[in-house]
């Protein structure tokens, strides 16, 4: 277990707060479910990431993993919260289009996800729930557990998105204690923060938070200091609470590395290579792994250890990024924050605007224009007056959302098919059933974008193209395009190649079998329902959800499902652009491997 000189993780007995001792044997069985955030699978091993390797080791090593598409945190935050698919959730992408403009201080009609005041707007504008289903952290609270997520902005609030009086879940984030804190803490809990000697307010990133500029590098340290403090209020805190309290707890942890770091790592500036396998990326590797050896080792000084799962996953994988593109006009201009032949962010507007022959917009309404050295930083409107607009681009990192407001969606979607069909960055396109078949793409419906979610669905979702370095495992090399606003060289996800959909899951605990690789297909989608079945809780209607992973399970183990490996092609473009998808099915669940041209995607295979 690591110790700090300022936030080290110790666990002290703040038991009379809570006023109630421990029972003798708390049934059923408590949960902490570890999340960490970018987390390739392959990347981990004994030396790279000790705890993580010890759990796989320990427990079940679910080999055969995957995120959901797009690979991006908040819809596999809302996945891993309900066990439902993002069509069902609605959490299309970390930045999607609502329909409607929000109010001050936001503009626009663009809602960023990763931030808790958003997530209450989303909350008011779409029924109260914006996910439109009942999360995890809602079931156990509802059963008698107790519950609470503590962690990364976003995706810890998303966890239980609708407890936000300090009354429910207890949630602990980035801005707990800030002046901007909407997510409030029971005076209860605040209270037993201070006597454990930490500090109210959650550290911010320091050193780490800058990702420098095209000519600059980024960070060379992890985000160590921030989640110490996420660590301390876990293990000398709430671990205690609960076990003075005597009732079983589900708490969900959401490591902000290797995540953050890889993103701002300034170990490869506008090189591709060592991109996320720098110093500074390893360093956030072992960072979550200490924390998660933190977790386990307090559990066992409590006792809790031997009534424990630990369920452990990531919400995606990562890429290095890349700007570079022989196709792309918005390459061919000049900005003075971008380096000369490089893409800048919002490269995709600005190409489709020049394609459709529309004119470009701010989602806040102000006109950008390219040739002036202006590009987009937001999300986007193409047409001709703002306030009407015919095209809204989201980006989403290695996957835009487009959506059509407008008329004509049918005729505006087939001329962006085709547009995309002869970019060199495109590699994979998905089109919204209800538009018709379009050469050189697949329905969004395959890969789990159709359902009962409440926000407006995306019309069209175009995966970047990814490839590798040239290395022996092309996911520990995968490098892709991705509209984002990180620099050539630096970390990046959400394409549709392997590399970014190969996420780590493991478990270990009395609930799960010891020493057991699990060579079925899993997903982010499985967790909720899976644990859902340990603990008897009641997530609702099933809708387009997870299984339950019983070859895993300890008790009551099934046999490994039946499973076939299933290719779907597109009809082929003008140009023969085609979007290839592979995935695994068993009689339950479908589970995305890959998608895309087959020249342009990590991972499909031959």
């Amino acid at each position: 277990m690591r110790q700090t000189a300022r936030w080290a993780a110790a666990t002290v007995s703040v038991f009379g707060l809570f006023g109630s001792s421990a029972s003798e044997a708390a049934e059923p069985h408590n949960v902490i479910l570890f999340v960490a955030d970018g987390l390739r699978s392959r990347v981990v091993s004994a030396e790279t990431a000790p705890a993580l390797a010890e759990v796989r080791s320990q427990g079940v090593d679910f080999q055969n993993s995957h995120s959901i598409y797009p690979t991006v945190t908040t819809p596999n935050a809302s996945v891993i919260a309900t066990g439902h698919l993002v069509g069902d959730t609605g959490d299309f992408g970390n930045t999607i289009y609502v329909g409607r403009a929000l109010p001050p201080p936001y503009a626009g009609a663009a809602a960023g996800i990763e931030d808790d005041t958003i997530l209450g707007l989303m909350n008011e504008q779409f029924g109260g729930n914006y996910l439109g289903h009942t999360s995890l952290l809602q079931a156990a609270r509802a059963k008698g557990y107790a519950t609470a997520a503590l962690g990364k902005l976003g995706p810890t609030a998303i966890q239980d998105v609708t407890a936000r009086d300090g009354t429910g879940s207890i949630i602990i984030d980035d801005d707990t204690g800030s002046v901007d804190e909407v997510v409030k803490l029971s005076p209860q809990v605040a209270a037993a923060i201070k006597a454990a000697g930490l500090p109210i307010e959650a550290p911010d990133r320091g050193l780490n938070s800058s990702g420098g500029a095209y000519n600059m590098p980024g960070v060379q340290v992890a985000n160590v200091e921030q989640q110490d403090w996420f660590v301390a209020v876990a293990t000398r805190v709430l671990l205690p609470r609960f076990k003075a309290e005597g009732r079983p707890f589900v708490l969900v942890f959401w490591s902000r590395d290797p995540d953050g770091t890889q993103h701002n790592q300034g170990d490869s500036l506008n090189t591709l290579t060592p991109g996320i396998n720098g110093v500074t990326s390893m360093a956030s590797i072992r960072n979550a792994s200490n924390d998660l050896a933190a977790l386990r080792a307090s559990l066992k000084a409590l006792d809790l250890d031997e009534t424990t799962d630990v369920v452990v996953t990531a919400d995606h994988g990562f890429s290095t990024l890349s700007r570079e593109s022989e196709t792309s006009i918005s390459a061919k201009l000049h900005y003075r924050d971008v380096k000369p032949g490089l893409m800048p962010q919002g490269f995709l507007a600005i190409d489709m605007a020049k394609a459709l022959g529309l004119s470009l917009f701010d989602i806040a309404g102000p006109a950008i224009e390219p040739r002036k050295g202006f590009y987009p930083k937001h999300a986007s409107i193409l047409g001709q007056n703002p306030g009407h607009p015919q095209v809204v681009i989201t980006p989403n990192g290695g996957t835009d959302l487009i959506y059509l407001p407008g008329p004509d969606a049918r005729v505006l979607a087939e001329r962006i098919v085709s547009f995309l069909a002869t970019e060199d960055y495109t590699g994979a396109i998905f089109v919204r059933d209800d538009l018709g078949a379009i050469a050189g793409s697949l329905p969004t419906s395959e890969v789990g974008l159709a359902g009962s979610a409440r926000t407006p669905a995306p019309a069209i979702m175009v995966g970047f193209r990814s490839f590798s370095t040239g290395c022996a495992d092309p996911e520990l090399c995968g490098v892709e395009n991705a509209d984002t606003e990180q620099q050539q060289g630096q970390g990046t996800h959400g394409s549709f190649g392997r590399q970014d959909t190969h996420n780590f899951m493991a478990a270990v605990g009395p609930d799960f079998k010891s020493g057991y690789m699990d060579l079925a297909p899993v997903s982010n989608a499985d967790l909720a329902v899976t644990i859902a079945q340990i603990l008897g809780l009641d997530l609702g209607p099933p809708g387009h959800s997870g299984r339950v992973l019983g070859e895993a399970l300890s008790a009551h183990a099934s046999e490994p499902p039946d499973v076939r490996l299933v290719t779907l092609r597109s009809q082929p473009a003008a140009n023969g652009f085609t979007t290839v998808l592979q995935r695994q099915e068993t009689a339950e669940e479908r589970y995305l491997d890959a998608a895309g041209d087959p020249r342009r995607t990590v991972g499909l295979k031959p």
